[in-house]
C-alpha cells in the first residue's frame, strides 16, 4: 500500500504521456484523476495507521549507491510529518486533476498537461517520503524540473518561455547550495541518512569546517545552506523573483505549485532537518529574519497589484514568509500546521480565480471586472471564505495558525522575536487590506468590463464547482479540528519526526501570552480589512487623486516589487552576459578552443600534409627514388631498437629525413 502511493502518480504520467494520442481525451480523463483519488485513499489510511495509531513505517528498496562505506538505499520513511504532507498533496492534486479535466478540456495537449501534472506529484511524494537527502535531492530537481514544463506549458508564449527560464535559473541557485549542504553533510557525518546523521550535531557541537579558507561552525554551515537551498524554492526574499512570474501557466497549475507542491518544499526540508537547526543557533536567527521580511515584502507589494492571480501568488509568498519565520523561532509544528491549512485556502482561492478567468473571457485584469457577484454567486461565496480564511477571520483556518505564529514570535522574548513580531502584524493588516480589495474589485464593484464579457460571464461547470465546494469545508474546519492535535499542549502527535530543545520550546509562554497581545493580530486583520473596504466603496476617486498626488514615488516603488528584478537585470543578469561574452565566449571559445582545436590543427598540419601530398606526384620514378631512403628509414627504426648508442641512430634518421624532403622538393 505504501509503495503503491507512490507509484500510482507515476502510472498517471506514463499512461497519458506516452499512450495519451491512443487513449484520447476521455481515457485521460479518467486515468489521470482515478490514480490520485486511489492516493488519496491511501493517504487518509496512512494518517489513520501512522498518526493516530502510532504505527511508523520505514521500507528500503533496492541498493541505490555503494561505495565503501557509503551506502544509500532506495528508502522510504512514513512518520507524521511525512503523513501529513502525503495527505495535503494528494488531497489538493486530486482536486486539481479533476478541475483540470474541465478546465483544460478544450486544450489539444490535455493527455500532455495531464502527464505533467502527475509527474509533478510523483516527485512530490519522492521528495517527502525519501529517507535520506539524497533521495530528497532526486525529489527536489524532479518537482523544479516539472514546473519547468508547467510554467511552459503553452511554449508559444514568450512571457511564458521567459517565465519558465527564470523559475529554472532562480532555483539552480538554492539547489547549488542544498547540494553544497549535502555534501557537506557527508563529508562530516559519513551518512546522508536521516536516521544516521539526525543524531549526529550534539556530539559534533564546537566542530568546524573550512569553506573558501574561512572556517565556521560546522553544523550552522550546514544548516545554512540547506535553508538557501530552501529560499529558492519556497521563494524567500532574494529568490522571489520567480514565483509572481509562475502565473504565466494555466491557472490549475498556479494551486498545485503555490498549495501543495513546489513551494512547501522549502519548508518541509527545515522541519524535517528540525534535528540539525536546533543545534544552529545563527542560522535559526537568519532563518526568522529572512522570513520575517519576506512576509512583510511580499504583502506590501500585494496591495498594488492588480493582476488577480498575482495577488494570490504574493499572497502565497507573504504566507510562506510566516511558515519560515516559525521554523526559525523553532516551532516547526506550527510552521507545518499553517502550511497544511494555508494549502487548502490558497488552493481554494486560486481554483476560484481560475473560475474567474473562465467566465470573464480569461480576462485577468481585476480593474476590468466588477459586478460579479450577482452573475457568479457560487464563485463570490467561496472566494469570499478564501480571502476571509487568508486573512485570518475568527474561526476560520487561517485564524488557528497565523495567530500563533505571531504568539509564539512575542514569546520568544528576543530582539529577532520582536522583530518577526511586529513585521507580521504590518503583513497580517496588508494582507486584509488586499483581501478586501481583491474581493471589492472582482466582485462588489461597479462593472467595468467589456459589455459582452460582462453579459456571457457564468459560473462554471460542475466538474469545476465541485472541488471548490470541497476545499472550502477543510477553508473553515480543519484549522478547529486540528489545533489540539498538531500544536496543542501535550500532544505527542509528532513523535520523533520534528525535534526541539528544551531551552527552545516556547509554546507553552505563548499560552500565557497577555489577552491584549493575543488580540492584537485581529486587530490589526480586521482594521486592515476595514480600512480597504472604506477606502474602496466609499473614497475610491479620492484615494486615486491622493496616490497620484502624494505617493506616486511610493506606489511606483511598490508596483515594481521593491525594485528587485530592476536590480537583478541590470547588475548582475546584464554583469554575467557582459562577462560571458567578452571572456568566455570571445577569450574561450572564440579563442583558446579554437586556437588549440579545430582551426589550430588546421593551420599547423596544413603544411605537413602538404608536403606529404607533394610526394604524390602520380610518377613511377618518384617513388621508385623514394623507396631506397624509406627502407634506410624502417632500418634505422629497427635498428634504434636494438643498438646501444641510440642517440646517434636518431640523429642519422633525421638526416636521411632532411635528405628525403630536399630530394622531393626537388
Amino acid at each position: 500500500m505504501y509503495l503503491l502511493l507512490v507509484l500510482l502518480p507515476l502510472l498517471s504520467f506514463l499512461s497519458c504521456g506516452l499512450f495519451g494520442r491512443y487513449i484520447g481525451v476521455y481515457g485521460v480523463k479518467i486515468i489521470g484523476p482515478s490514480c490520485l483519488l486511489s492516493c488519496m485513499l491511501i493517504s487518509f489510511l496512512i494518517f489513520y495507521e501512522v498518526c493516530l495509531s502510532g504505527s511508523v513505517c520505514n521500507l528500503v528498496g533496492a541498493s541505490w549507491v555503494s561505495s565503501d562505506l557509503f551506502v544509500v538505499d532506495w528508502g522510504f520513511v512514513f512518520d507524521p510529518l511525512t503523513s501529513v504532507m502525503l495527505l495535503v498533496v494528494s488531497f489538493v492534486s486530486f482536486l486539481v486533476h479533476l478541475y483540470s479535466c474541465e478546465y483544460m478540456g478544450s486544450d489539444p495537449h490535455l493527455p500532455r498537461f495531464m502527464s505533467y501534472i502527475s509527474l509533478f506529484t510523483f516527485f512530490m511524494f519522492i521528495l517527502v517520503t525519501g529517507d535520506n537527502l539524497l533521495q530528497l535531492f532526486v525529489g527536489w530537481e524532479g518537482v523544479g524540473l516539472c514546473s519547468y514544463l508547467l510554467i511552459n506549458f503553452w511554449f508559444t508564449r514568450i512571457q511564458a518561455n521567459k517565465a519558465a527560464i527564470k523559475a529554472m535559473l532562480v532555483n539552480r541557485v538554492g539547489d547549488l547550495a542544498l547540494a553544497l549542504g549535502i555534501f557537506i553533510c557527508l563529508s562530516s557525518f559519513s551518512s546522508i541518512s536521516y536516521m544516521s546523521f539526525f543524531h549526529m550535531p550534539s556530539y559534533f557541537d564546537g566542530y568546524t569546517f573550512s569553506f573558501f579558507n574561512q572556517t565556521f561552525p560546522l553544523v550552522d554551515l550546514i544548516c545554512f545552506f540547506l535553508f538557501l537551498g530552501a529560499m529558492g524554492k519556497s521563494a524567500q526574499l532574494g529568490l522571489h523573483t520567480w514565483l509572481p512570474d509562475a502565473m504565466e501557466g494555466p491557472t490549475p497549475v498556479s494551486a498545485l505549485i503555490h498549495a501543495a507542491t513546489m513551494v512547501t518544499a522549502g519548508v518541509f526540508l527545515l522541519a524535517r532537518c528540525s534535528h540539525l537547526f536546533e543545534f544552529a543557533p545563527t542560522t535559526l536567527i537568519i532563518v526568522c529574519l529572512i522570513g520575517s521580511f519576506t512576509s512583510f515584502f511580499a504583502a506590501s507589494v500585494g496591495l498594488v497589484q492588480n493582476d488577480l492571480k498575482k495577488v494570490i501568488a504574493y499572497s502565497t509568498c507573504s504566507q510562506l514568509g510566516y511558515m519560515i519565520f516559525a521554523c526559525g523561532l523553532s516551532n516547526y509544528a506550527v510552521s507545518v500546521f499553517h502550511l497544511s491549512n494555508h494549502a487548502f485556502f490558497k488552493a481554494l482561492l486560486f481554483l476560484g480565480a481560475g473560475s474567474v478567468i473562465h467566465a470573464v473571457s480569461d480576462e485577468q485584469d481585476m480593474r476590468k471586472m466588477g459586478g460579479l457577484r450577482k452573475l457568479l454567486p457560487f464563485t463570490y461565496a467561496v472566494m469570499l471564505i478564501g480571502s476571509l480564511a487568508l486573512m485570518g477571520f475568527p474561526f476560520l483556518t487561517g485564524f488557528y495558525s497565523k495567530d500563533v505564529i505571531l504568539e509564539v514570535a512575542f514569546a520568544k522574548y528576543s530582539w529577532f522575536g520582536l522583530v518577526s513580531y511586529f513585521l507580521g502584524l504590518t503583513a497580517a493588516s496588508m494582507t486584509a487590506f488586499y483581501s478586501i480589495r481583491l474581493l471589492y474589485l472582482t466582485f462588489l464593484s461597479e462593472p467595468s468590463g467589456h459589455r459582452k464579457v460582462i453579459f456571457n460571464a457564468h459560473e462554471s461547470p460542475w466538474m469545476m464547482s465541485l472541488p471548490l465546494a470541497v476545499l472550502a469545508f477543510p477553508s473553515i474546519f480543519i484549522g478547529y479540528l486540528f489545533k489540539d492535535l498538531f500544536v496543542g499542549l501535550g500532544s505527542d502527535f509528532w513523535g520523533f519526526s520534528l525535534f526541539i530543545l528544551p531551552t527552545n520550546y516556547n509554546i507553552i509562554d505563548a499560552e500565557f501570552l497577555p489577552t491584549g497581545v493575543k488580540l492584537l493580530p485581529l486587530i490589526f486583520s480586521l482594521s486592515g480589512a476595514f480600512l480597504s473596504f472604506y477606502l474602496y466603496l466609499f473614497k475610491r476617486e479620492k484615494l486615486w487623486f491622493f496616490v497620484r498626488d502624494n505617493g506616486a514615488f511610493f506606489y511606483t516603488f511598490l508596483n515594481r516589487k521593491w525594485l528587485f528584478d530592476r536590480f537583478y537585470s541590470e547588475y548582475i543578469s546584464q554583469a554575467v552576459l557582459s562577462l560571458g561574452y567578452s571572456l568566455t565566449y570571445q577569450s574561450i571559445d572564440r579563442g583558446v578552443i579554437e586556437i588549440f582545436g579545430p582551426f589550430g590543427f588546421v593551420k599547423g598540419s596544413s603544411k605537413p600534409l602538404s608536403w606529404l601530398n607533394s610526394l604524390h606526384g602520380g610518377y613511377l620514378f618518384n617513388y621508385a627514388f623514394l623507396l631506397p631512403f624509406v627502407m634506410l628509414f624502417v632500418l634505422m627504426l629497427y635498428a634504434l631498437n636494438f643498438s646501444d648508442n641510440g642517440f646517434q641512430s636518431v640523429l642519422f634518421c633525421l638526416l636521411m629525413l632532411a635528405l628525403v624532403s630536399i630530394f622531393s622538393n626537388d
